[in-house]
């Protein structure tokens, strides 16, 4: 049984709950953090019975540095260490174009996407680089829109292009701790957040199209692979994306 310790924040709903749920199946220890603490609960009730002693659920947002502080104070008590940190908790922002888009939705994508990776990789370094044996894993939940941004997105897509820029620095500053951190950029997937997607969604020529969308299993699986190697390997960035989604080339 894998005994490694994960952290995954965003772990209520979509991706995050899904990789949280792989990671108990696969064996992990996990600490589950939201800032809802019911949805957590109900993630370590779907997780079952045997599950339940290999679980830590704190209530977090991870956009305030106190309440991290608190999540990362959590874990060294109950575990000592960390192991694996999924960056994943992230908000997106009603489409708008540029110029009408609210100050107040902006700092949120930018608080909670970007400062919150922030702040849990800061405080992962800490404690991964004192930890015996030393080091550990990070994997920043990057997006397609790191790359190749939707219209009317602009704060999302700043956002995701900055984490690229942290995954980078982390990665070098990890280099002398033993600590390794890559990217997974994901593509449309089942889920109550992608709906959208089956329904139509808005192009850069002002169409909407109904785009493929893949299983959430397919995630949880790059996810486990990506943490399978030993530290002394990586996996820098990692695209996973429905085959016929419109992302290469034209669409």
């Amino acid at each position: 049984m894998n005994r490694k310790i994960a952290l995954v924040t965003g772990a209520s709903s979509g991706i995050g709950r899904s990789v949280a749920l792989g990671l108990l199946d696969a064996g992990y220890r996990v600490v589950l953090a939201a800032r809802n603490a019911a949805a957590l609960d109900s993630v370590v009730e779907e997780a079952g019975p045997d599950a339940a002693s290999r679980t830590l659920s704190v209530s977090c947002d991870v956009s305030d540095s106190e309440s991290v502080r608190r999540l990362f104070e959590s874990i060294e008590a109950k575990w000592e260490r960390l192991d694996l940190l999924f960056n994943n908790a992230g908000v997106f922002t009603p489409q708008c174009s540029i110029e009408d888009l609210p100050y107040e939705q902006w700092t949120q994508a930018v608080n909670v996407n970007l400062t919150g990776a922030f702040l849990c990789t800061q405080r992962a370094f800490r404690l991964m680089k004192n930890q015996s044996p030393a080091g550990g894993r990070i994997i920043n939940n990057g997006s397609i829109s790191a790359h190749s941004p939707r219209p009317q997105a602009a704060a999302y897509t700043a956002t995701k292009h900055a984490i690229t820029g942290l995954t980078k620095a982390t990665s070098l500053d990890g280099r002398r701790y033993n600590i390794a951190c890559g990217q997974i950029d994901i593509g449309n997937v089942v889920s109550d957040m992608s709906n959208l997607m089956a329904q139509g969604t808005l192009q850069a020529d002002g169409s909407l199209m109904v785009e493929p969308r893949m299983k959430m299993d397919n995630v949880v699986r790059a996810i486990l692979y990506m943490d399978s190697l030993p530290l002394e390997a990586n996996v820098m960035f990692m695209t996973v994306m429905a085959s016929h989604m419109p992302f290469i080339g034209r669409g």
